[in-house]
Order: structure tokens, then sequence, then C-alpha cells
């Protein structure tokens, strides 16, 4: 049988084919060696990496349907490849909360690590933010709990990972192809890495910063885009959102004061996800806010700044409420949903269990849900 040397599209690839190279992505080490005989598991991996074309010997090419086919072989990855793809896998075991956890305790090694100067490594984010991203797109429930796994301490992991989980879960919502979804997700998790470069001292000061030094923070988008400038592993798309993602629709952003149109899409899923896990989480300097509180304020007090697009497909994903739904009031009473304002979809008229009195939310602004059952 004949063999052809060809470069194809991985698209194109069906399992039996050989590598004729060996295959780097931005590593030391080849991630398939040459002459790897590629199996669905191999295609995951050339995903996750970005890898769209490889040089393959087809040995599959001039074989016909009454062939008898080749006995799949086991399959072996570099040692590298083969963490990756043990890391990456959905949880089985594991509470989805460990799994978070643990992803953050490893980005936060890997964040600590910029601070001394490491070069950023987007393979290693990948490694430690994928799997949890992904188990929050098959575990969509868990995304109302997602505030209650941040704490105070270690904020900025916490904030980095979330807003990775959030962006995911939205860009998803709004039809962007899976592929596409852990890309927004992972540049959600590198949006803040240039705060690694900013002065501690600032990073965890308790009381308000002066006008010196939230100038000085807001460097980090600049950093954050200079640091995965030169990645083969992030696309141009994704590098231009991690820049943007704190300009606002109405040009009050920054670091630009870019408007409206000139933002892109994916740019605003990232800033709708990095304000609302902010404000729903403990801070030094800030208690947190509610989700319905949160939600909320931006699509009210902070109209104008971001495309409402995202923010209702948020709405969606974190407060779906129906008639009959349960929720928890900031007066401590539970009640039940009884009626949904069309213009106010996150004030319902609710009737209390215990005293059977109906409260109409959307005229009795002090009183807000802090909680679905």
């Amino acid at each position: 049988m004949k063999t052809l040397d060809v470069y194809k599209e991985v698209s194109e690839l069906r399992p039996g084919s050989f590598l004729k190279e060996d295959l780097y992505a931005n590593t030391k080490n080849p991630i398939m060696a040459k002459g790897t005989k590629l199996m669905l598991e191999h295609f995951e991996v050339l995903h996750l990496f970005g890898i769209t074309r490889v040089l393959v010997e087809s040995k599959a090419l001039g074989k016909t349907e009454q062939e008898p086919a080749e006995p799949i072989a086991e399959v072996k990855l570099t040692p590298e490849v083969e963490k990756l793809m043990n890391q990456s896998a959905p949880p089985k075991s594991r509470s989805l909360e460990a799994l978070y956890d643990e992803s953050v305790e490893a980005y936060k090694k890997e964040f600590n690590s910029y601070k001394s100067g490491k070069k950023l490594d987007v393979a290693a984010v990948r490694t430690i933010a994928l799997p949890v991203i992904q188990a929050f797109l098959e575990n969509k429930e868990y995304i109302r709990r997602l505030n209650e796994f941040s704490t105070m301490q270690g904020y900025r992991a916490h904030h980095s990972i979330s807003v990775g989980i959030l962006a995911a879960l939205i860009s998803e919502s709004m039809g962007y192809p899976r592929g596409q979804v852990l890309q927004i997700g992972i540049a959600g998790v590198l949006a803040d890495s240039g705060m690694a470069k900013i002065n501690e001292k600032i990073i965890d000061k308790v009381a308000f910063l002066t006008s010196e030094e939230l100038n000085e923070v807001k460097k980090h988008v600049i950093h954050s885009f200079q640091m995965v400038q030169d990645s083969s592993l992030v696309r141009q798309e994704m590098k231009v959102a991690i820049l943007q993602h704190h300009e606002r629709f109405d040009g009050s952003g920054y670091p630009r004061g870019l408007k409206g149109q000139d933002i892109t899409e994916i740019s605003q899923i990232l800033s709708v996800a990095d304000v609302y896990h902010a404000m729903t989480s403990e801070r030094p300097y800030r208690q947190k806010e509610s989700s319905f509180k949160v939600i909320e304020l931006m699509r009210e007090e902070e109209f104008g700044k971001f495309d409402m697009k995202v923010i209702e497909v948020l709405h969606e994903l974190i407060h779906k409420l129906s008639i009959g739904t349960k929720v928890k009031l900031t007066t401590d009473e539970i009640a039940e949903v009884i009626y949904l304002h069309r213009d106010f979809p996150l004030r319902p008229i609710v009737k209390v269990l215990d005293s059977g009195a109906h409260i109409d939310l959307s005229s009795n602004r002090k009183i807000t849900i802090v909680k679905i059952f």
C-alpha cells in the first residue's frame, strides 16, 4: 500500500493516520512523537493546544471497505500530554468544589511565579483551568454557587478562575462553538495576569485607592496583553479581548476609552464576567453584594456601560425565575414567586411562606432576592 505525506486539517483527519514529524506547541519536548498513530484521544490534545494542521503519513489511503481494519493499538502519549489529558477530563469522583479549589491553588502558584519574573506559560494555565471550566459547562446549575466558592484569602486566583468559568458559560449560551468557548474561558483566566506586575502594596490595600494608585492598577490590562502577545496558543481575538476587558460601551473604560462597536463582543463577555464576580465576592475593601443585586445594578445603574445582550444571558444562567420558584429575601424570609413582571424580571411578586403576605418587589425596592432554592 502506498503512503502519502501531506499536511491536513485536523478537522479532516480520521483515526489511523500517522504523524510524519515530531509535534511541538511552544513546549521544550514534543507533545506527540513522529510515528504516533492518531486516535480520538490525540485529537483532543490537538484541540487543547490549538493545533489545526499536521503533517501525516496517511496509511489509510487506498484502503477499501472490504479490507480488514487494523487492530487498534494502545494509545501512547508523552508524559506531558498524558498529564494534560488526565487533568482535562471532566471530574468523576472529585466534587466540583474540590476541583475548583485545586484549580485555584494551582493557579495561585502560577500567578506568584509571574511576580518573580517567570514568563507566562499558557499551556500550564490551560492544564490548570480547562478541567474546571469543562466541569462547569457540564454542570451549569453550579454557576449559582460559584461566588460561594470564593474567599477573600487568595482572591486574585479565585477571581481569575471564576472569570474564566463565567466567560465560558456565557459564550456557550450565546452560541459560540465549544472550541471557541474554551478559548474564551482561558482568556478570562488570563485577563488579570498583568496584576502580577502591579505593586503588591497597592493590590493588597484595604482602603480605597488614590487616583495615582488607581492609574497604576489600570496598567494591568497592558501588562496582561504584553504577557500573551507572543503566544501562539492564544488567538488574536482573545488577545484583543484581554486588552479591552475594562473598556465600556459609553467610553468610560480603559485603557483607550473605546465606545460601542469598537469593543469586541468577546471583550464584553470578559467584562461582564469580571464585574459580576468582583461584585459578588468578598474583597478586602468592599463587602460582597448578592448576585441578584449585582445583575440589577449592571442592568439599571450601570446602564449603557455593558452589552445588554451579554447581561441578559448571564441573568438567564444565574437567575431564571419562574412561577413557583422558592427564594430567600434580604429580610431572611422564604417566599414563592407568584407573578413575573416583564419589565422587572429580577423583581417579581412573591408570597411569603410563613405569613402569606404578598410583596411586589418592583415597588418595594428595599427588599431584594438573595438566593434561589
